[in-house]
């Protein structure tokens, strides 16, 4: 998907528009079919950057957020055994995991800025928590390593 000319298309008005409607509530909107493919295209890019960033960058040193040692030590104690190798979505959007993780969540309010907004994962928050801890547990490591190989066939020829 070129979210650049879908973006263009828009116009600088339909485009200030459309940032304004992601910054606004869940709750203010039903299931309008062109705010979801909007918030696609969002998580396709933020999708498309992140992988870029743990491919060029070892994720073990990567810092995403001035509180990781935060996120990261509250987060392994809320949940001690979740499975961040490859993620269950009910562990994530399940009503008993919303109860569970929601505590977590709101705990970095004020800390975290657009802790609870949307991303690739329900919450912002979820997503630092659950990449901080992948990166750290050395699960990110095959996408740097694959990336690293290929840099270096490349720089062979």
């Amino acid at each position: 998907m070129d979210t650049g000319n879908v973006l263009a298309s828009l116009g600088v008005e339909g485009a200030t528009a459309a940032a304004h409607a992601l910054s606004l509530p869940a709750e203010a909107y039903g299931n309008d079919a062109q705010l979801e493919v909007m918030w696609a295209m969002k998580a396709y890019n933020h999708a498309e950057i992140y992988f870029n960033l743990i491919s060029s960058v070892d994720p073990k040193l990567l810092k995403l957020t001035k509180s990781d040692e935060e996120i990261y030590t509250k987060f392994r104690e809320a949940f001690p055994d979740l499975s961040i190798q490859i993620l269950d979505p009910e562990l994530l959007k399940s009503a008993e995991a919303k109860e569970n993780w929601r505590p977590f969540c709101n705990q970095f309010e004020g800390i975290v800025e657009d802790f609870n907004y949307g991303t690739l994962l329900p919450t912002r928050i979820q997503f630092y928590a659950i990449e901080i801890a992948r990166n750290r547990e050395g699960f990110n490591d095959a996408v740097h390593n694959a990336n690293s190989k290929t840099s270096r066939k490349k720089d062979q020829r």
